[in-house]
């Protein structure tokens, strides 16, 4: 039976045994119309096959050495006792820049779920959870960053209704091994 449960952080370190592994086989390529004065233009594009695991940039373990997490929100998927998927919701943070000092917006901070059990709908289930637990928080935005190589991501927060309104060509030009991934910001307006 998989059910979902709100945890604390006691349950970082089973937390962070799931992987969050993006298997990539298209990217958005991005490009500037007119410098950017005319848009972009987004074209899903094949690339070489490869996987990356988003968890080394993300383990709950450290979150409280970097963050004030009293606001933050904290989710567990189960297949009866065994962990399959997590998510955080961080809130009220003054010091995490996505947020521009705004307290009436949330962050997706991070959404995972173990390979075998993607495409079952738990991602769903998790994220409707969190949407309605930020609701009843007096949250009026959710805020979500992905990638251009995380396509899978991409469609899924254009599902739920989110808008893509920031684009980064250089957010990770300082980290060589992701230097040439584009930053998207998605915006989750929960009043649907």
């Amino acid at each position: 039976m998989i059910y979902i449960k709100e945890m604390d952080k006691s349950c970082f370190q089973i937390y962070d045994t799931i992987p969050m592994n993006v298997y990539v086989h298209t990217i958005y390529d991005v490009k500037r119309i007119d410098s950017g004065l005319g848009g972009f233009s987004f074209d899903e594009v094949e690339v070489e096959p490869y996987i990356k695991d988003l968890s080394v940039y993300e383990r709950a373990t450290e979150y409280e050495a970097n963050f004030d997490i009293r606001n933050w929100r904290f989710y567990m998927a189960f297949d009866d006792e065994k962990p399959i998927g997590a998510m955080t919701i961080a809130g009220r943070t003054p010091e995490l820049n996505m947020l521009s000092g705004r307290d009436d917006a949330c962050i997706l901070w991070d959404i995972r779920i173990i390979d075998r059990y993607k495409h079952q709908g738990i991602g769903q289930k998790l994220l409707d959870m969190g949407i309605q637990e930020a609701k009843s928080d007096g949250y009026k935005q959710m805020i979500i960053e992905c990638q251009n190589n995380n396509v899978p991501a991409c469609k899924f927060y254009h599902k739920q209704g989110a808008l893509l309104s920031k684009i980064d060509m250089y957010a990770y030009y300082h980290e060589e091994a992701c230097k040439d991934e584009v930053q998207f910001i998605w915006y989750l307006d929960l009043d649907r």
